[in-house]
């Protein structure tokens, strides 16, 4: 092995190391409790949104932003801060040298954006008070790109990552693949059964709203129109538009309500 080789390799070694660290478990676990608290407030305003209260924003923006009002606010945004980039560290690691299927390195990739994206927006928040909705910048993101040579191109292969990482999320969910995640041998069969029922319901509610955001983004791919993209809040205001009526976007909402309670329980059962 040439020195090269061998410093490569050191490089290696000691990124592993890090990304394995006791400090950065420890935030992590805090993290996916962040996670959770982020979505239980998007669920919370998205029922609100399905029973006739549109006034709110149904995205992490409009959640973030309902944290910042509370007391000690400040200090609650610098931990979820703080979690969101461990997250953010944890899931590059994961798509570097975690191995597995594509699908789940495509996943990876997937969270590492989301949680930049978070973080962007709690420390927009912290040093300026407000933050755009992810409305705005999955706009804002898709009109950047139709602009460049061969955008649609681009954006339409977004678009289809996201609906096919929102089919793979309510498969996980239909066939309780999440269990791979999770440390069984430290649950009690309670536990097991509990999670069993909150990550069902929370990756098929989570998948569909990912699969209807990308459908959204392909809608503007195809007319060269990015107000025709949207993010969470877009999506979720969607399911309200269909046949079935605010109650499907209840429904959903409710189904947001678990996967939050899901991540609180991924916080401390969680394998990373």
């Amino acid at each position: 092995m040439n020195t090269a080789e061998r410093a490569g390799h050191e490089v290696t070694g000691a990124a592993r190391r890090a990304a394995r660290s006791r400090a950065l478990d420890v935030a992590t676990h805090v993290g996916l409790a962040c996670r959770g608290v982020l979505y239980a407030l998007v669920g919370v305003v998205a029922v609100q949104i399905g029973l006739g209260d549109r006034s709110q924003e149904a995205d992490k923006a409009g959640a973030i932003s309902t944290v910042a009002g509370l007391p000690f606010g400040a200090v609650l945004l610098w931990i979820m801060t703080a979690g969101f980039v461990a997250l953010a560290l944890w899931q590059a690691s994961e798509a570097v040298f975690g191995g597995g299927k594509a699908i789940e390195r495509v996943e990876a990739v997937a969270r590492v954006a989301v949680y930049v994206l978070v973080v962007v927006t709690l420390l927009s928040m912290l040093t300026s008070g407000k933050a755009s909705s992810d409305d705005e910048k999955s706009r804002d993101v898709t009109g950047a790109l139709l602009g460049l040579p061969g955008g649609p191109l681009v954006v339409g292969a977004i678009a289809l990552t996201l609906i096919v990482l929102g089919a793979y999320w309510v498969r996980q969910g239909l066939t309780k693949g999440f269990r791979e995640e999770l440390d069984l041998g430290r649950m009690s069969p309670r536990a097991r059964t509990a999670m069993d029922r909150l990550g069902t319901g929370g990756y098929v509610a989570r998948g569909a709203v990912a699969a209807l955001a990308g459908i959204l983004v392909g809608q503007a791919a195809i007319t060269f129109d990015p107000d025709k993209a949207g993010g969470i809040d877009a999506a979720l205001r969607r399911f309200a538009d269909t046949p079935a009526g605010p109650w499907l976007l209840v429904v959903v909402a409710l189904g947001l309500l678990l996967f939050a309670a899901y991540c609180f329980g991924e916080s401390r059962w969680r394998r990373t």
